[in-house]
């Protein structure tokens, strides 16, 4: 018998890195995306109860089996089979292809659905993220994230929505969309909740619906510069977690670690892309390869990257760009540190970032230099309160302790 904790730990493993490949194969077969769900979980729980007897040699492929035989048994006991048969259009071919995650993207992207919704559901379906982390990863709470995930299936059952991926002409009305709840794909991994700094199966999987979209717009920059933003950020991962396995800033990171092949792939990509627009993405490629093209952390230039931040806030002014535009320029050669404080505290009153942990840690960090020990300390406080990853909390909790 193979032992419980390794069943747990293989099954585990094979809901990170396969979850939207097996469900994305249960929509093609039902066109319907509660009863995928449905059924994609069943497949998992049956895991857990039969493999303790053996691990298949493919576990991807047995629960694409077994949650497809479930979805069909649903649908045979069903007295009204049409009816029942949503509205979901099946392309030719039953076979999996390897684009199934990049449908149910546009699925779930679709122009119908409210682009709050839009990325909820996509989170929830593409990442098999808890309606909890879908919740953290949209700084928003749990209830509203349910809310809109609900609606959103709801709505693509009754406006036919089809799971394809769009005509040629239908792209660009979905792009912006697409791109971004890639990229949240790829940020709900790079800083999971729970224990693990990197979810990396969050984030490779992101890398590869960018590769899938660069593929199939190859015309188009934007697509282009989140892949490289995404490689280039990809490339310092190792780097980011000490021996340890302490939390390690950029400013602190061996660059000697730093992936080249990653790094020269994503610098050439990004390139390209500023070479033909200047779209949100292709700004924040830019501010990453400033970043990593910089000899150093001390050699970075930070007037430029307040200048890319400055062109982002015309084009895409969130809180979380101005942020990040703030952050940037406490870091500027002789900044006004105090005129940077007024600004972080203007920036308080964003119910966008009521939740955002790394707010009150930048402050920290400023009014740490500003050696204002106290209110740093509070500060500190507040952000390891709105933490949700264990290791941003010890770090934030050791600099805490290093004011005192």
């Amino acid at each position: 018998m193979t032992e419980a904790v390794e069943v747990t730990r293989v099954v585990d493993r094979v809901h990170r890195e396969s979850w939207s490949t097996v469900l994305a194969s249960v929509v093609r077969l039902t066109r319907d995306l509660d009863l995928a769900e449905d059924c994609t979980q069943d497949a998992f729980v049956r895991a857990l109860r039969t493999w303790p007897d053996g691990i298949p040699d493919n576990p991807a492929g047995w629960l694409t089996t077994v949650a497809r035989r479930l979805a069909l048994d649903r649908l045979r006991r069903e007295t009204n089979l049409r009816r029942k048969l949503p509205l979901l259009v099946e392309e030719p071919g039953d076979a999996e292809q390897p684009t199934d995650p990049l449908r149910l993207v546009f699925t779930c992207c679709h122009p119908a659905l409210a682009r709050e919704a839009q990325v909820a559901l996509t989170l929830r379906l593409i990442c098999g993220l808890t309606t909890r982390e879908v919740a953290a990863v949209l700084l928003i709470a749990e209830a509203t994230a349910a809310a809109r995930i609900t609606r959103a299936k709801k709505k693509i059952a009754a406006a036919g929505i089809p799971y394809r991926i769009p005509a040629d002409h239908e792209l660009p009305a979905r792009m912006d969309v697409v791109l971004t709840v890639v990229h949240l794909v790829y940020t709900a991994g790079y800083v999971a909740t729970g224990a693990e700094l990197t979810r990396t199966d969050l984030t490779g999987r992101a890398i590869e619906l960018a590769r899938l979209l660069e593929r199939l717009m190859p015309d188009e920059p934007e697509p282009q510069a989140l892949l490289g933003l995404l490689l280039m950020t990809e490339a310092r991962g190792d780097a980011r977690v000490s021996a340890d396995g302490e939390l390690v800033l950029l400013a602190d990171q061996d660059r000697s670690r730093w992936n080249g092949k990653l790094l020269a792939e994503g610098v050439a990509r990004a390139t390209a892309a500023l070479q033909r627009g200047h779209g949100r993405f292709a700004l924040q490629a830019a501010v990453a390869g400033l970043h990593v093209t910089a000899p150093s952390w001390e050699q970075t230039d930070w007037r430029q990257v307040v200048r890319m931040y400055d062109a982002m806030m015309v084009s895409w002014p969130t809180p979380i760009v101005a942020l990040n535009r703030v952050a940037a320029r406490s870091l500027v050669p002789g900044a006004d540190l105090a005129a940077v404080l007024a600004e972080l505290d203007a920036l308080g009153n964003e119910p966008a970032l009521a939740a955002y942990a790394y707010l009150p840690a930048t402050r920290a960090d400023v009014l740490t230099r500003l050696d204002r020990q106290a209110e740093a300390a509070e500060a500190y406080e507040k952000a390891i309160e709105l933490t949700a990853n264990e290791t941003e909390r010890r770090f934030l909790t050791a600099r805490l302790r290093s004011l005192r």
